[in-house]
């Protein structure tokens, strides 16, 4: 496992500067430049090369719903499409790289196929279908999965471990801070209501980033006092890096007090204080399983193909 000097020595900064990158630090003043550079500093030392195979030149679009801005907020993302840029140097194929904002001069290229991660409209669908029908969607909603390629990962399975391992430690009082109306908080709701557990005042939600985390937390600890949830199982490690520094910040022990568990498992999640218990989502996977299928559009598989990724729970320090 890379360290955090690994990390510092590859990117030309202090190891106190990635520290404090890697733990959103709040107080800490470096660019979005030098940001950028930990964070995809980190997830090229955590990332392992597969074997090089060979294919025909092909230029394709990458395509990620944040912009370069917002990506440094939610590393999922950068995990991704990093996974993606690294497979396609290795089979040598062309790429040219979109954020969500720039999806206009898309069709000034030669593009012969299309890699979306995230979520669009119909609308925006159909302008990627109008310029190459080889597409394959990443972690998105499509509205016609016959037509496309498809990498995910099963959400609700995801959630249902962490319940299933609160529920293992005989924890009764767990929380939600994530999006409202996702899949992970609808199998929340429905796995604790099946259990008598759910407490409407313990779901907290709004958007997948840092600073949401760390507000909901704050909301949460100020309205319930010592009652505060044991356990909270939170969206994303990026909310959930949040919620560690707002439990910091308010010094309630974790996990003495209260348990963390997100998803995803970015790099960072290991640097965190305490370290962040999550649900292991094999980002870089779903990047390359992307370039693949579309390689085999390009050898003329005309069958639209679904892929779900399987996860896993590492349990580090926050929580019991």
């Amino acid at each position: 496992m890379a360290t955090i000097k690994d990390i510092a020595d590859k990117a030309g900064v202090s190891t106190a500067t990635v520290s404090r990158v890697l733990n959103y630090d709040s107080t800490l003043s470096v660019s979005d430049e030098t940001k950028k550079k930990v964070f995809e500093t980190a997830e090229e030392l955590s990332y392992e090369k597969r074997a090089d195979r060979k294919v025909r030149t092909a230029k394709i679009a990458l395509i990620n719903w944040r912009t370069e801005e917002e990506e440094l907020n939610d590393l999922y993302y950068m995990s991704i499409r990093l996974g993606v840029e690294k497979r396609c140097d290795q089979l040598k194929m062309g790429i040219v790289r979109y954020f969500k904002n720039g999806i206009t001069e898309l069709s000034k290229e030669n593009i012969q196929g299309m890699i979306v991660i995230g979520i669009y409209s119909k609308e925006e669908i159909a302008y990627f279908k109008d310029i190459t029908s080889n597409i394959v969607f990443v972690d998105s909603v499509v509205c016609d999965e016959d037509a496309f390629d498809y990498v995910g990962i099963d959400l609700a399975g995801a959630t249902r471990k962490v319940i299933g391992y609160f529920l293992e430690k005989d924890v009764s009082r767990i929380g939600y801070i994530g999006e409202a109306s996702d899949i992970r908080e609808t199998t929340f709701r429905s796995c604790l209501k099946e259990k008598g557990l759910l407490n409407e005042e313990y779901i907290y939600t709004g958007n997948l980033l840092v600073s949401d985390g760390y507000e909901l937390m704050k909301r949460a600890v100020k309205e319930h006092g010592e009652q505060l949830p044991a356990a909270f199982f939170v969206a994303n490690d990026s909310m959930a890096i949040g919620c560690l520094n707002a439990l910091n910040e308010a010094r309630i022990p974790v996990p003495e007090k209260v348990s963390i568990i997100g998803i995803n498992d970015i790099s960072i999640s290991r640097y965190t204080y305490p370290a962040l218990s999550t649900v292991k989502v094999y980002t870089e996977l779903m990047g390359e399983t992307a370039v693949d299928l579309l390689v085999e559009r390009f050898r003329d598989r005309n069958i639209a193909k679904k892929v779900i990724i399987a996860t896993k729970l590492k349990i580090r320090q926050s929580s019991l």
